[in-house]
C-alpha cells in the first residue's frame, strides 16, 4: 500500500515542478506579433564621404504590404509593394534626402519614425559602405 502512495506523491511533486519551471520561463519566450517591422537607418561620415543605408525588415508572422519609406526633404519615397515575414531589404535613401530620419508607413497601420545613427566601426569596406 505504500508504494501506490509513494508514486502518486513523486508524481504530484513532478507535476508541480514542472507547472513551476513553464510559468516561470514562459514570459521570457518571445511572441511574434503579427504586424512588426524592424527599421535601421545608419549614417556614415568620414574622409571619404557620406554613406546611408536603410534596412527594413519584417519581423511579424505575416505579410506587410506597401511599405512606404519617407526620407524626407525634397526625394520621393520608396514603396515596398510586398514584405514577406522574415525578409529583409536594405535601400539607400535618394537625393534630396534630409538624411536626419526615417518616416515608414503600412497599409497594416505600422506607422514608424527612426533617426539616423551612426555605427562604432565607421571604416569603409568595399561596397558594404559601412563596415558590414
Amino acid at each position: 500500500m505504500k508504494k501506490p502512495v509513494l508514486s502518486i506523491a513523486i508524481g504530484v511533486c513532478f507535476v508541480a515542478v514542472t507547472i513551476f519551471l513553464v510559468s516561470s520561463f514562459l514570459p521570457i519566450i518571445p511572441t511574434s506579433a503579427k504586424y512588426s517591422i524592424s527599421v535601421d537607418p545608419v549614417i556614415v561620415k568620414d574622409e571619404m564621404g557620406t554613406e546611408t543605408h536603410v534596412a527594413i525588415k519584417n519581423t511579424g508572422t505575416d505579410v506587410l504590404t506597401n511599405v512606404v519609406i519617407h526620407y524626407g526633404g525634397t526625394a520621393k519615397p520608396d514603396t515596398i509593394p510586398v514584405l514577406n515575414p522574415g525578409e529583409k531589404i536594405s535601400l539607400s535613401p535618394p537625393e534630396g534626402s534630409e538624411l536626419d530620419k526615417v518616416y515608414i508607413t503600412t497599409d497594416q497601420g505600422i506607422n514608424v519614425t527612426k533617426e539616423y545613427r551612426s555605427p562604432t566601426s565607421a571604416n569603409f569596406v568595399g561596397n558594404s559602405g559601412y563596415g558590414g
